[in-house]
């Protein structure tokens, strides 16, 4: 197995799985948050309508959860068949060649600083306890009963997009319509500003940069469809 394939398949469980589908989640809600603004803001620039707002906020929102859902699902389960594919083959080796196979468990602990004699004898153990176990976590980082499930992965991806995305729909129906723009752009950036410091802090990078980041992204989504929207307004489109 390559070095590539290893980091790929790193094991994700306890608590940096939990941040991980955190940070995911935090993600998926800036996406949402996002894309709908930007579209409500360009409808509302072009005309004052609210049920053209609402239409186009809640179209925004239900293709952007399906196609969040539906891509999350092809990936994950594009993933998980490659894990259950390097997991078929692992355990093809484990039959054909156990001695190899034991061989190279106890190169992997020596390499990460036991003694040959140790590793030997922790190879041994874990060999007799449960040797497909054993070789899954170690070699490809997978633990064979917790692969990820591309349902929940689509389900949690759609709920974070449509949380994110009621917010910028909500702030552009409630004010009065001469501030529904300038309100839902406050909100909106508001928002971002605090998904992008969550996202930092669970990837552990630099506050500042991630939420500048995010806002001026948001701000310019939002800069670019009020001006088309001002010029389809004025077009009568």
């Amino acid at each position: 197995m390559t070095e590539a394939a290893e980091d790929r398949y790193l094991p994700q469980t306890g608590f940096a799985a939990k941040l991980n589908w955190l940070r995911a989640g935090v993600l998926g809600a800036n996406d949402g948050i996002v894309s709908t603004a930007g579209l409500v803001v360009g409808v509302a620039a072009a005309a004052s309508s609210t049920s053209a707002i609402v239409t186009a906020g809640i179209a925004g929102i239900s293709a952007g959860a399906i196609s969040m859902a539906v891509g999350e699902y092809v990936s994950v389960s594009t993933q998980r068949d490659a894990e259950a594919a390097l997991l078929a083959q692992e355990y093809r080796e484990l039959e054909e060649d156990p001695a190899d196979e034991l061989a190279e468990l106890t190169a992997i602990y020596h390499a990460k600083g036991l003694s040959a004699e140790t590793a030997r004898q922790v190879a041994e153990e874990l060999t007799a306890y449960d040797a497909f176990a054993a070789h899954a976590e170690a070699e490809l980082g997978l633990n064979p009963d917790e692969l990820t499930n591309p349902w929940h992965a689509a389900f949690s991806s759609a709920v974070a997009f449509t949380l994110g995305a009621l917010l910028p729909l909500l702030a552009i129906l409630l004010p009065p319509t001469t501030a529904r723009i300038p309100v839902t752009m406050v909100a909106v950036l508001l928002a971002l500003a605090l998904t992008g410091s969550v996202s930092a802090w669970l990837g552990g990078s630099n506050r500042v940069r991630a939420v500048a980041r995010v806002v001026l992204g948001g701000a310019l989504a939002m800069a670019v469809t009020y001006g088309i929207g001002q010029l389809a307004g004025i077009a009568g489109i």
